[in-house]
């Protein structure tokens, strides 16, 4: 499990400057427990593609973190804190965001058991997969189904559906930044977190919308130029829900929304 923030703004801009220095002060809080790795996308001007910076350590005191957020300006980023699931492993090839096709993408959930997954990728994307991780196989699933979709929140949205059908009650959030969007996937379901995880988070001390609403996904505008999307838990910004099962697309150009439901 993970957090999850993204920014796509009017003009180039670090994160920390998008959100407020006590917004990221908070997010990195986090890292209490979700301190298995970090990654950051950033797209640094319209019409290119995003450059990632990951790492297997905790973003807390990391001066490299401190770089990618607070002076790294770009028009779109996102950032990555990852809680390892358990029996996987704690390296950069399986941090977030994972980078390929020119898109970048980072994941918070689980989607166990892994051979249904496996089953559904061909075996050409198969190969390119370089870590061991069920998240980078769910990114390989949409970028085969970028191969035949018209749009990248098209390919987002059947390869959800898909994986909906198969996994009813798996976390599919994520966050997916490249093709001139930043794409959220808001897809839950009935995803509970462990009694052991339930366990740490009460023993970290950390805010209560971890344990009443761990899954959920929101969004803000801090101002006219700016959007933000993000996991519970951090942030005094005025946020408002992500549709639920729903996959929404932020224009980088304009930052308008385009919902597209889940279904068959």
């Amino acid at each position: 499990m993970c957090r999850l923030l993204g920014v796509v703004s009017a003009v180039p801009v670090s994160v920390s400057d998008a959100v407020g220095a006590p917004t990221l002060k908070d997010f990195v809080a986090l890292t209490k427990i979700h301190g298995d790795g970090w990654g950051v996308a950033a797209v640094e001007e319209a019409g290119r593609s995003p450059r990632v910076e990951v790492s297997a350590g905790s973003a807390l005191d990391d001066p490299a973190f401190d770089a990618a957020t607070a002076e790294r300006r770009a028009v779109a980023s996102m950032v990555h804190l990852r809680w390892a699931t358990n029996g996987l492993a704690v390296r950069p090839e399986n941090s977030h965001p994972f980078l390929a096709d020119g898109i970048a993408m980072a994941h918070n959930g689980s989607i166990k058991p892994m051979a249904p997954l496996d089953a559904l990728l061909e075996p050409g994307i198969a190969a390119t997969l370089r870590g061991t991780t069920d998240s980078e196989r769910y990114f390989a699933l949409i970028r085969q189904h970028r191969r035949t979709a018209p749009t990248l929140a098209e390919a987002v949205r059947r390869a959800v559906s898909e994986l909906r059908d198969r996994y009813p009650e798996a976390s599919l959030n994520a966050l997916l930044l490249g093709e001139g969007q930043l794409v959220a996937v808001h897809a839950h379901a009935r995803s509970r977190l462990p009694a052991e995880d339930i366990e740490e988070i009460t023993a970290a001390d950390l805010p209560t919308e971890h344990l009443e609403d761990y899954f959920a996904l929101r969004w803000a505008r801090p101002d006219d130029g700016t959007l933000v999307i993000g996991s519970t838990g951090f942030g005094d910004l005025d946020w408002q829900p992500l549709p639920p099962e729903c996959v929404t697309a932020v224009s980088i150009d304009d930052r308008s929304m385009t919902l597209h439901p889940l279904g068959p």
